[in-house]
């Protein structure tokens, strides 16, 4: 197929799956409250095959209609274990590359996300994830720890699958957000990093807290993109020919105890994590064992 029509098809696709979401999805998760005073398992079962059914659609898109190529490397992963992932930001095509890790993972129903508040109040996206328990924040610890602590607090006691994705910068990083996370570091008297954001420790440290007994490993995530970095468009339009995946796993009881520790820990992750990018800028391949490609 010309790439002209395949890239019109991706987006066709792509428009087709967000109504699918909005128009068919949603209105199916509403209902399934009706379910939840009887069974939450069942309610929750149904929500994780909605949730599966429209990320499917896009990690499909993503290798089989879009053709990108996805090499991981890194450690090996095992499938359908409970993890928190912290992982660079650059674009929202983040969100489609951690889905295609999730599935390799076996989790791709079981993604729980930080995400900001008012995204819940968006059709598609935004009300999907309130039926899976997703973690909504006000990026203001004072009024977000109290919600936080009692998801965890659900997750554990229910015995929820998950797997948490966490962007410790708290944002995409752009020009303008690195020239000031290079001033605060500097201020601060911290690794000033050069591809990523100075990491915002807090929401990790309750994570890690709050999920210790809950969660087999934490997923240190680095993207690299070797084209440029792609917007969301650029995903469905067939424009993102090649995405790059590093990934080390850190089992829990190998992360310290303290928060201040924890913090520490959450630093130098970052650092290598940034040093990472830096190196990747010299042939965009990520060093390492190649665990998986897909293409």
């Amino acid at each position: 197929m010309p790439f002209i029509l395949r890239s019109i098809a991706g987006l066709g696709a792509g428009a087709l799956s967000f109504a699918y979401l909005i128009f068919i999805v949603n209105p199916l998760q509403m209902l399934s409250v009706l379910v939840y005073p009887f069974s939450p398992s069942a309610f929750r079962a149904f929500n994780r095959a909605c949730a599966k059914s429209v990320w499917g659609i896009w990690v499909w898109m993503a290798y089989v209609q879009n053709r990108i190529r996805v090499r991981i490397t890194g450690d090996d992963l095992p499938r359908e274990e409970n993890a928190l992932l912290i992982s660079n930001h650059q674009s929202i095509a983040d969100v489609m590359v951690l889905l295609c890790l999730a599935w390799q993972c076996g989790r791709v129903q079981d993604m729980k996300w930080f995400v900001k508040d008012v995204v819940k109040y968006i059709p598609g996206p935004g009300w999907g994830m309130r039926f899976l328990d997703c973690i909504f924040v006000k990026r203001d610890w004072a009024r977000d720890k109290d919600s936080i602590k009692k998801l965890f607090g659900k997750y554990a006691r229910d015995q929820i699958p998950v797997f948490v994705v966490s962007f410790l910068e708290g944002t995409r990083r752009t020009e303008r957000k690195a020239q000031e996370a290079e001033a605060f570091a500097r201020g601060k008297g911290l690794y000033v990093p050069q591809q990523t954001l100075v990491p915002r420790t807090k929401g990790f440290v309750a994570s890690v807290t709050g999920l210790r007994d809950h969660l087999d490993a934490v997923y240190d995530v680095t993207i690299g993109y070797p084209e440029r970095v792609p917007s969301l468009f650029d995903c469905y339009a067939c424009l993102v020919p090649h995405v790059e995946i590093h990934v080390r796993r850190y089992e829990m009881q190998t992360l310290p105890e303290s928060p201040d520790e924890l913090a520490q820990w959450a630093f130098a992750r970052f650092e290598e994590k940034d040093r990472r990018l830096i190196a990747f800028q010299d042939g965009f391949r990520f060093p390492g064992p190649e665990v998986l490609e897909y293409s």
